[in-house]
């Protein structure tokens, strides 16, 4: 028997430093919830509230979970941003929370505890993902938590932990479908750290088929609609991966942790290597794998990985104990510089500074995306109205992407508009509309996605007559992706639209 096949002993764990912890996930709770009605909805959050009014088993670009939270604020709230983004508030406040509690399952007391949860509240990752309801910021939390049930079993080594694990997963399945890959390459990590006995028992099985009974309603979906996740998966990662994307991903992988302490997770790969124990190599294993395959192929998201650096600071946490016990002064200073880059990184990630003081990078950034879009669905009300009642009883609203529909499904009903309608990603499956239109009133982004002339060749392939009737802008003067944009009315359809419809599919 190998060294590595051999159990090592349980490590006793220190009680859970539960005030101050708790403390710092509640400080993170508040902060988020403060701000969380400051901006707009963001574009993705429309769609999710429109994909809430279509519960099916999966969606083009992601499982259920979200479009279900998304119902349930909607059932309690109706149409709230602080009613939206609690669930969002809740994730990183939790995912805290689970920063200190690795801390403790990897051996540490309660000053590495207090840090990790400190490190894990101060990535811009998690603050900024906070802010807005989208499947990333649930990403994490799951799999921060899956993390904490791998450390677990490599502790103890209780192979009964994995039935948590398969519900962890399942759920977090449901959310995104990024965590599987975690999941792969923890078990392949695990194989290659020595550590067979582990992962390949009746304990990981049984967890196994508990996370596939998870995927169920999404499979279905994906099967009876022609797997069109995989058809979007191509074309995002022919957008975001390839060489020419690597140095961004590199370099983003700085920007996961606050700068003042992005040492910290490197001396947790360390720790975790040195520690002998399989499934905390099993960790870096997978960080390592993850790390090269989202660069290649996804490259310019460089989010797809900031989960990791929430078990990778846990463990450098515990690393430095010793030395943060014996180093007061160091470890003030350390402190300071973590409050100063936390400081400066807060107006970039969170809606805090005027909207339209936003920078012209913050404008294309998630939070331009918070602003503008009451403005803009006026703008095609105005539009719309401004056709005779007999032409507008045989038109539809068509929009280039689920953002502008969602936008106008949801802030659009009191202004009178209609359902609008769009070929992009799941928002497609939900049809024409009208399929006997004749007049098409169509909204297409700004510069920052396409040109005018782009906008007009692309109409011009469906119909015979295509003029300018508005331009897009927002009362903050933010240039946003729609800044810029127009509204557009189509007439001479080259087909008829129920014809034309699945021609206009399109993925991103």
């Amino acid at each position: 028997m190998k060294s590595a096949d051999r159990p090592l002993p349980s490590l006793d764990v220190e009680r859970f430093a539960a005030g101050p912890v708790l403390l710092i996930a509640a400080a993170l709770f508040a902060l988020e919830m403060a701000l969380s009605g400051r901006y707009g909805f963001h574009g993705d959050e429309l769609y999710f509230l429109d994909a809430a009014r279509h519960l099916q088993g999966g969606y083009v670009d992601q499982p259920i979970l979200v479009p279900l939270l998304a119902r349930v604020s909607l059932s309690l709230f109706g149409v709230s941003l602080p009613g939206l983004r609690v669930w969002a508030a809740l994730a990183v406040a939790a995912t805290v929370v689970i920063g200190g509690l690795l801390a403790r399952e990897l051996g540490g007391r309660r000053n590495a505890q207090i840090l990790a949860a400190l490190a894990t509240a101060t990535m811009p990752a998690v603050i900024g993902t906070g802010d807005i309801l989208e499947p990333t910021t649930l990403d994490i939390l799951f799999w921060a938590a899956l993390a904490l049930v791998v450390v677990r079993i490599g502790r103890t080594g209780d192979c009964r932990y994995w039935l948590l694990g398969g519900v962890v997963l399942g759920v977090g399945l449901a959310n995104k479908h990024s965590i599987g890959f975690f999941a792969v390459a923890i078990f392949f990590g695990a194989l290659l750290s020595g550590g067979w006995r582990l992962v390949l028992n009746r304990w990981a099985l049984a967890g196994a088929v508990i996370a596939a009974f998870f995927t169920i309603p999404d499979l279905w979906w994906q099967a009876t609609n022609g797997w069109p996740t995989i058809a979007m998966t191509q074309a995002l990662n022919q957008e975001n991966g390839g060489l020419g994307n690597i140095s961004t991903w590199v370099v983003g992988q700085l920007l996961m942790v606050t700068l003042a302490l992005a040492w910290l997770w490197v001396v947790g790969i360390v720790f975790l290597w040195r520690s002998g124990r399989p499934l905390w190599r099993a960790l870096v294993w997978a960080y390592g794998l993850l790390f090269v395959l989202f660069a290649l192929t996804t490259g310019a998201k460089i989010y797809y990985l900031a989960a990791a650096y929430v078990y990778l600071l846990a463990a450098g946490a515990v690393g430095v104990e010793a030395w943060w016990a014996t180093h007061r002064v160091r470890s003030g200073l350390v402190l300071a510089a973590t409050a100063l880059t936390t400081a400066l990184i807060l107006p970039i990630v969170l809606p805090i500074q005027p909207a339209s003081t936003l920078s012209a990078s913050q404008a294309t950034s998630p939070l331009g995306e918070e602003v503008g879009w009451p403005d803009m669905v006026e703008t095609v009300a105005t539009v719309w109205f401004s056709l005779p009642a007999a032409q507008r009883a045989n038109a539809v609203i068509l929009t280039f992407d689920y953002s502008q529909a969602g936008a106008i499904n949801e802030l659009g009903p009191g202004l009178g508009l209609p359902t609008a309608v769009s070929a992009h990603n799941t928002e497609w499956f939900w049809g024409p509309g009208n399929p006997n239109a004749t007049t098409v009133v169509a909204w297409y982004p700004g510069s920052v996605d396409m040109t005018s002339d782009e906008a007009v060749a692309d109409l011009s392939h469906y119909f015979q007559h295509v003029r300018v009737a508005a331009t897009i802008s927002n009362s903050a003067g933010v240039h946003n992706q729609d800044w810029g944009g127009h509204v557009y009315v189509c007439t001479g359809l080259k087909h008829p639209w129920a014809t034309m419809w699945p021609m206009l599919r399109h993925y991103s």
